[in-house]
């Protein structure tokens, strides 16, 4: 062979490199292909979201479809990626096994950055900042300015099941009883029935309500108790979370999100499932 006829170090080099060049196709024949391009290939992106979270999700009980800014986000980046959506239903306690399960490539419910979800999945970038403050009846806002003032004995603290708002109650409360309600929809009515004292959840959702609600106050929600954001909730693929970030970055950038998000908070939502 004419490599026994060079030097010994230059002779090794070649045999190194051919070995090197005859392994990449079988290399590139096993790289994982990632979750974009199965979307692009088949053709759909399939998008986790709850529905009873205005003003990011909310599926109206006279069509079963959804509407609200996270479903208007779902269906630009569909667009960007030349394919139908399909939304698929999902709850707050089933959405990491629903994620794990492959029931959608992403989710988008006004969806709150975690570090339990984190260790399990990427994150978008996030589109929006919030954190967890009370909502109350107006006339019982200065009794609960503050997480000592909330944690009293008789006090009621209504939660729905599963979510970052039941985990913050749980983590803060210990004294307070804590109710848990099963209907994200209709859980602000109780408070204005007098079935619960106050809410703890995300400030967003508290200006929101309290205009639905005109009995009911956001309490310091420009100061919440802590710090959260939101963004989509993706599996680990590196590949479509740079489209995803991207994606948001040129909405947001181009003042179009910010155009979705105040259309969205005025929008004249029904106070019950309607």
């Amino acid at each position: 062979m004419l490599v026994n006829l060079l030097p010994g170090p230059i002779a090794r080099l070649l045999l190194v490199l051919c070995a090197f060049a005859l392994a990449q196709p079988a290399f590139a024949d096993s790289a994982p292909v990632s979750q974009l391009d199965r979307i692009v290939t088949q053709g759909v992106l399939r998008v986790g979201t709850t529905g009873d979270y205005k003003p990011f999700s909310y599926r109206q009980s006279s069509d079963a479809s959804f509407i609200g800014l996270d479903i208007e986000l779902a269906q630009g980046l569909a667009q960007s990626l030349g394919v139908k959506l399909q939304l698929v239903p999902t709850t707050w306690s089933n959405l990491m096994s629903d994620l794990d399960a492959d029931r959608f490539d992403l989710a988008l419910s006004g969806i709150s950055v975690t570090m339990e979800r984190q260790r399990s999945a990427f994150f978008s970038a996030p589109y929006q900042r919030d954190g967890k403050t009370p909502i109350a009846l107006c006339i019982n806002v200065g009794k609960y300015q503050t997480l000592d003032q909330i944690d009293q004995p008789g006090v009621r603290a209504i939660v729905n099941p599963g979510g970052t708002n039941e985990k913050f109650a749980r983590a803060h409360l210990r004294q307070a009883q804590i109710e848990v309600y099963p209907d994200n929809v209709t859980i602000f009515e109780q408070i204005v029935q007098g079935r619960a004292d106050l809410m703890l959840t995300d400030a967003v959702e508290t200006l929101l309500q309290q205009r639905l609600h005109p009995e009911l106050c956001a309490v310091h929600p420009d100061q919440p108790f802590d710090f959260s954001e939101k963004a989509a909730l993706l599996p680990r693929d590196i590949v479509l979370k740079q489209y995803v970030d991207q994606w948001l970055h040129q909405d947001i950038a181009s003042g179009l999100f910010t155009q979705r998000f105040q259309r969205w908070l005025d929008y004249p939502w029904p106070t019950a499932r309607q």
